[in-house]
């Protein structure tokens, strides 16, 4: 790495207002600099400045420099050697996380409000060196990226074909993420009526709402669907559309069985109703033994939207829809399309980490099996609430037995802990008394939020 030097008038702009009303000096000031390494704004390997002169940039003492780089170097985003001066850098635990940073108090609060992993560092590094090594013929084009590079959507009808479900590659549009081809699909299929989980992905219903469809649900618990209200549900949405997550749903882990899946297409296709299939969670399989096993099946006739948030990093900003070729030129030639696709560049590094997804996933899915486990161990045997524990996904839907969950939820809160009451996750704002509690942090994380969660509730 080319020797890089950080002057002292630039990390006093790379680190901004860094002062915070209530928080002392030393831990702001390390904060600020951590945030700023992780938001690539202060890049690693830089050599920082002498403290003496860096200190007077700031406007603090020497002595309160001299404590927040001692932080630093001891959480390692500093590194100093006798003689040289302090290098900044990424530390290998920060490096290889899989909660981010806002998910583990690491920088303060728990924000838990999200359930999100952070890149895979080292193989997202590698894949982006490997994607620019090669990207000479997509710099040459316009940069137009249309229905998604070749590469790449041959590669996603690969692993739907692998998995069972014979596609082609003019099966598959590529998009900026699951929400963009939800938002492609709403936007082209206008529906009037709307079937939908109760609970389900909290950012599907105002997409879904702001196309000026109505919504319809039906009960998911961590025990499966409720087969009568889907019917019912199919019934209201005739001649529209129903947005599920058969795959782990969101956020109640929950994996619809063959004979549900069997019974949504035939309430689908009784009732005239386009069945779009969220597969974003499908690739988190926690079960044991998940790596040997055959891949659910798929509901017959959907259509799939799937991405790469959950499995790489919503930061990769890459996802897809499968469908028939037809109604895929029909989202081709739509105006909303272009804004909604991704970046060329972006998709190079995708094709480069999916091309061979195994390494990252079987990681992710080993230490979020753990971290499960970690959580349910601590919540288990309660009285206060009860749960299922998920055979996949990233969260715990947690039922409250005697308190409301935003008022737990506020309380949390206090404490430093930011977690999701299930209102947000219902077309009706009922689910009063479900939180949901993501197990992405690390177990000494997971124990902070069990703590907080005990002290919120109350005796």
């Amino acid at each position: 790495m080319a020797d890089v030097r950080i002057s002292a008038e630039q990390l006093v702009r790379v680190v901004g207002e860094w002062r915070r009303p209530g928080t002392p000096l030393i831990a702001a000031l390390a904060e600020a600099v951590r945030d700023a390494v992780l938001d690539g704004r202060l890049r690693t390997g830089g050599r920082l400045p002498a403290e003496r002169r860096l200190a007077a940039a700031l406007g603090v003492s020497r002595g309160t420099l001299t404590a927040a780089l001692t932080t630093l170097r001891d959480g390692g985003w500093v590194h100093t050697r006798h003689g040289s001066a302090s290098t900044v850098r990424l530390p290998p635990a920060a490096a290889a996380r899989i909660a981010p940073l806002s998910a583990t108090g690491e920088a303060g609060a728990m924000d838990l409000r999200q359930a999100v992993p952070a890149a895979p560092r080292a193989a997202y590094q590698a894949a982006m060196l490997r994607a620019a090594e090669r990207a000479d013929p997509v710099l040459a084009q316009a940069g137009e990226p249309g229905a998604g590079l070749p590469e790449l959507r041959s590669l996603i009808a690969r692993r739907h074909t692998d998995e069972g479900l014979p596609t082609r590659p003019e099966q598959i549009l590529v998009t900026s993420g699951a929400r963009a081809a939800l938002a492609l699909l709403v936007a082209h299929l206008r529906p009037r009526v709307a079937a939908v989980e109760i609970p389900t992905y909290f950012g599907a219903l105002p997409l879904l709402r702001g196309a000026g469809a109505r919504l319809t649900g039906c009960r998911v618990t961590g025990d499966g669907w409720d087969l009568d209200q889907l019917d019912d549900a199919f019934r209201a949405a005739r001649g529209g559309l129903a947005y599920l997550v058969p795959d782990f749903q969101n956020p109640t882990g929950a994996l619809m069985n063959p004979r549900t899946r069997r019974a949504v297409a035939e309430s689908a296709a009784r009732h005239e109703v386009t069945v779009v299939a969220d597969e974003t969670m499908r690739d988190l399989d926690l079960r044991e033994g998940a790596e040997s096993g055959a891949a659910p099946p798929r509901i017959r006739r959907a259509l799939l939207i799937g991405s790469a948030a959950k499995t790489v990093w919503g930061g990769l900003r890459i996802g897809w829809i499968r469908g028939p070729a037809g109604l895929i030129g029909e989202l081709c030639r739509d105006p909303l399309c272009p804004p909604l696709a991704a970046a060329p560049m972006q998709q190079l590094v995708a094709a480069e980490l999916l091309g061979d997804p195994m390494p990252v996933l079987l990681r992710r899915r080993a230490e979020l099996r753990r971290q499960r486990d970690h959580l349910a161990g601590l919540l288990a045997g309660d009285d206060r609430w009860s749960f299922t524990v998920p055979p996949g996904g990233l969260a715990l839907w947690l039922r409250l037995a005697g308190a409301r969950a935003d008022a737990v939820a506020a309380r949390a809160r206090a404490l430093g802990v930011e977690v999701s009451p299930g209102p947000g996750f219902a077309a009706d704002r009922t689910l009063t008394r479900y939180l949901r509690l993501p197990y992405t942090p690390p177990p000494s994380a997971l124990d902070r939020v069990a703590a907080v969660l005990d002290a919120a509730y109350g005796p």
